[in-house]
């Protein structure tokens, strides 16, 4: 069933839309709103999965304190499960409303055509965490995919000395995802000694990654790493290697650090996180929404006129490596 959600917005002088209506038909979403009275500025975050843990106590704690400090109000929609088709009518019912910008997950190339229109409606578009290059937004912040899967690969091979069978698993099918299994791919392609024997798609969920690697481990009990592309490989693979009695002996990396991730970390059954600096990525992307709005950095005398954005347009924000070395800093901050 739908919902209805009131949002204000700054009209955009260079804008020649019609005044927004006062009120937006979202349909499946989760609202979350922080916002400081006495003002019209409202930027809204559009993702999927919204309650998932990891946007929860990164992109969105950082995005509702940004807020806050900037004196203008913020929404947070989506629906709660992972549905890019959901998304995609939320950003198309949100333009309607004209907020001051859009702050976007780039969780499908399939919400380009989407966020191509918000640009022709003249509202700021960043797209965070997974670029859609071939969309027309105004900047995209986040991690290169690519080096997570390095990453982990040469992680991988220190971890075993360059021998044994490992195994792979993510969302199959997303542009990042599969940047990332290259990646590994092309780093443990230089190692004959190791052995790929399956790249598996656990759905981001922690019972399919605990289901697959139970399985891996019955059909090759001399398997020696695993490595996870989303945030619930990593406590997946953990639970089953755990329930073998394999922890430490069955070499395990994955991706980002939620404090179960980090406890696993200490308990020495995860070896090592390829984390993403999504708290930098979140408050960067709105600062750019909030510069463009504002035109801190004028680079020409009509910058909308001649077509010149005044942000950068590609940002990466780095990795974090955690080991068992460092998790306490991570665990303590």
């Amino acid at each position: 069933m739908k919902k209805h959600l009131a949002l204000l917005v700054i009209l955009l002088t260079s804008c020649e839309l019609p005044p927004r209506d006062g009120t937006a038909n979202v349909g499946q979403k989760v609202g979350v709103q922080a916002a400081a009275s006495g003002t019209e500025e409202e930027y809204v975050m559009i993702t999927t999965a919204v309650t998932m843990p990891m946007y929860v106590n990164h992109d969105q704690a950082t995005f509702k304190r940004w807020g806050k400090e900037r004196n203008v109000k913020v929404s947070i929609l989506g629906p709660a499960e992972w549905d890019v088709p959901a998304q995609i009518n939320t950003i198309e019912e949100v333009i309607g409303t004209r907020p001051s910008g859009l702050l976007i997950n780039g969780t499908d190339p399939a919400i380009g055509p989407v966020i191509d229109k918000a640009v022709a409606a003249g509202i700021p578009t960043v797209v965070y965490d997974s670029d859609i290059p071939n969309s027309r937004r105004d900047a995209f912040l986040g991690t290169d995919w690519y080096e997570i899967g390095r990453m982990q690969g040469e992680e991988m091979v220190r971890l075993l000395g360059g021998k044994g069978k490992i195994a792979y698993m993510g969302i199959l099918g997303l542009t990042n995802m599969e940047t990332g299994f290259r990646g590994l791919l092309d780093v443990l392609k230089k190692y004959p000694g190791i052995e790929v024997v399956g790249k598996f798609d656990d759905k981001a969920n922690v019972e399919e990654a605990a289901r697959i690697t139970a399985d891996l481990l019955a059909a090759h009990p001399d398997l020696a790493g695993l490595c996870g592309f989303d945030s619930n490989s990593g406590p997946g693979i953990a639970l089953a290697v755990k329930e073998a009695r394999k922890a430490g002996k069955v070499k395990i990396t994955t991706v980002d650090w939620e404090p179960e991730h980090l406890q696993l970390v200490r308990e020495g059954v995860i070896q090592m996180l390829a984390g993403q600096k999504r708290e930098l990525f979140t408050w960067y992307g709105a600062q750019f929404l909030y510069d463009r709005v504002h035109q801190t950095n004028r680079l020409s005398a009509n910058d909308v006129q001649v077509g010149v954005t005044n942000i950068p347009t590609s940002v990466n924000t780095g990795l974090l490596r955690i080991t068992k070395k460092n998790v306490d800093e991570f665990i303590n901050r």
